[in-house]
């Protein structure tokens, strides 16, 4: 690894989050976080339990923290199933939560309904980080869902699902500036060139959120 460039590893939040995989890619993912020691491994919340199985809290050396999305991908989902994902995924053994808030809300410019959402979660005393969908929205919904979501008691606000266009570097910078440093930042979404990882943590990003983590992590100590 060159002197000259961060090391990655402690930022990746590993991602997992294919329908169609099941236990043992599970198990391989989290042993991949643990061998190159990422910062996380991100899982639907139906994996949280069997995830926690293989990043024991106890043991030798730290273990990535466990991620559950909540309301995933959409969170065109109540807020009462929501809520009650959260704390499904919390019980289970989650140590943060990655969660959708409720569009359809902020597209009629309803803060209160997505404000009281994520406040409840937030109050599950888990870090939380907002899925922004950044791509997606105009200037003025996307400026009050980072107001809204720092309010209901974010610690981070993430760029996208990772399913959509991949994250840029304006973007990041754009929402550090939306930020002014009362949430952190963590970038998701289509983040498979190393180049493009570095520019992005340069930009601002203090998590990154991949399922190339590997690759990721190779390519730097290469």
């Amino acid at each position: 690894m060159s002197a000259d460039r961060p090391d990655l590893s402690p930022l990746i939040d590993h991602a997992l989050l294919d329908p169609h995989q099941g236990s043992t890619a599970i198990r391989q993912c989290c042993e991949e976080a643990r061998h190159f020691g990422f910062a996380g491994v991100c899982v639907a919340s139906r994996w949280v339990d069997s995830a926690r199985e293989h990043l024991p809290r106890e043991g030798k050396g730290p273990s990535p923290s466990l991620i559950a999305v909540v309301g995933f991908p959409f969170g065109a989902v109540p807020p009462a199933v929501k809520q009650a994902e959260a704390e499904a995924a919390a019980a289970a053994g989650a140590d943060e939560l990655d969660v959708v808030p409720d569009f359809g809300s902020l597209a009629d410019r309803r803060s209160t309904p997505i404000h009281d959402e994520l406040a409840a979660i937030c109050e599950l005393g888990l870090p939380v980080k907002v899925i922004l969908e950044v791509g997606r929205l105009d200037p003025e919904a996307l400026a009050l869902l980072v107001e809204i979501s720092i309010d209901a008691g974010a610690r981070f606000l993430k760029t996208g699902s990772g399913f959509g266009p991949a994250v840029t570097v304006e973007q990041v910078q754009h929402l550090r500036e939306l930020a002014r440093g009362r949430a952190a930042i963590k970038a998701s979404g289509g983040i498979a060139d190393l180049n493009h990882a570095l520019a992005l943590v340069e930009a601002g990003a203090t998590r990154l959120g991949t399922s190339r983590g590997v690759a990721l992590a190779q390519a730097l100590r290469s």
